[in-house]
């Protein structure tokens, strides 16, 4: 769901240019590339409705000092303009046009390992919340990427669910053509894909998509991360196999108490949602597979519905930007996460490389429901543990 902060009394319109930028503070430039419809408020540029094409915006984000904030939070200005120098204050907007918009801006900010990170954020996001809280990843994971963001339109109110779920639909198309604009630029060595909450489904059918339409991924695909992903867990069976043992790495980041998936589980008829997983059984299983899971359970959460975890938290956060983004695989003897994670991740098979054996699980059924038949009584098992876990979310 959209940053905790989204429903306090902080201003809204905050995407109107500073004319001065703290001469400590940090800048993240970044593209974006958004479904949503325009504005006419210079303040806020993009609605939560849908819009008639892509349209692309290169900003500037002003993160203030590390000696006046938190790792993995937004510091939200609390009245406007915003102050560079206590505050996230945006410094430059600029509309692209052309075919070639978005070559010529990574031509310019593309680093020179040539990473790019694209991020997909969740239900119930405003514009100017998924541009600053991927300005906070990009920063606080200290990842060397050219940040791209893919924004679909999201009305960022709780009972719009339905309407924001159509809108990933929606918005698949313009999801696949971004990701191959940017693997097919010459100078872009590696892609990570990182998807939040529904944007996982968003990416999981872009991939799909671009499997079936153009033979596989891209190679250039290296990582794809998803974070507490509102996925119906047979929906990603089908996904999956679509992609046919994809060579880029899987990393799925589950939370047992998410109350913003126990939610959805319910809305969806009781369905098991990726992102509630449990991380204790089915080992072989995922290990064939080359995913990854890393259950976050007993970390602390940065937001009352255990959702953004994988963002809010200073240790995952950099986790994703000094190992997973740069190509690392994740290994009980290298991660320093403590035991605030209770389980890893795992051996990453063939299609991820020879990586250290780490615990892991996920029902079957994630994988390949047809599994179901030789291992019924624990899947059963885990359809009693989910259903006593979303039957009342206010309980905890």
């Amino acid at each position: 769901m959209g940053d905790l902060a989204a429903c306090s009394n902080r201003p809204v319109g905050v995407l109107t240019p500073v004319e001065a930028a703290a001469p400590e503070a940090t800048r993240v430039p970044m593209l974006v590339a958004t479904t949503r419809a325009r504005s006419d408020d210079p303040a806020i540029l993009f609605t939560g409705e849908r819009g008639e094409k892509v349209a692309l915006t290169a900003f500037t984000v002003s993160i203030p000092p590390d000696d006046v904030r938190k790792i993995g939070e937004v510091q939200w200005p609390r009245r406007l303009p915003a102050n560079p120098r206590t505050d996230f204050a945006t410094l430059d907007v600029t509309p692209l046009d052309g075919s070639g918009a978005a070559k010529q801006w990574l031509d310019k900010h593309l680093p020179p390992g040539g990473r790019v990170l694209i991020f997909v954020h969740g239900f119930n996001n405003r514009f100017e919340d998924a541009v600053y809280r991927f300005a906070q990843i990009t920063h606080d994971s200290g990842s060397k990427v050219a940040p791209v963001l893919f924004t679909w339109p999201s009305r960022a109110r709780v009972f719009d669910y339905l309407f924001d779920r159509e809108s990933t639909i929606f918005s698949r198309d313009a999801f696949e053509e971004t990701v191959w604009q940017v693997t097919r630029d010459p100078r872009v060595k590696d892609v990570t894909i990182m998807a939040h909450s529904m944007g996982a489904w968003l990416a999981m059918e872009g991939l799909r998509q671009m499997a079936i339409r153009r033979g596989s991924l891209p190679t250039k695909i290296s990582n794809v991360i998803l974070a507490s992903p509102d996925v119906d867990v047979d929906v990603f069976a089908t996904q999956w196999r679509a992609l046919e043992r994809p060579r880029a790495r899987f990393t799925l980041f589950v939370s047992r108490d998410d109350r913003a998936l126990q939610v959805s589980s319910r809305i969806a008829g009781g369905i098991d949602r990726l992102g509630l997983i449990s991380a204790q059984d089915h080992y072989r299983d995922l290990e064939k597979s080359g995913i990854v899971v890393i259950d976050l359970t007993a970390m602390r959460s940065g937001d009352a519905l255990n959702h953004g975890r994988f963002a809010s938290s200073p240790e995952v956060v950099q986790l994703i930007g000094q190992r997973l983004v740069n190509g690392q695989t994740v290994t009980d003897s290298n991660v320093s996460l403590g035991e605030r994670i209770g389980v890893a991740a795992m051996a990453a098979g063939e299609t991820v490389g020879a990586a250290a054996g780490l615990a892991v699980s996920a029902p079957l059924m994630v994988i390949d429901p047809a599994t179901r038949q030789n291992y019924g009584a624990q899947i059963e098992e885990f359809g009693r543990s989910a259903q006593e876990t979303v039957r009342d979310p206010a309980a905890d």
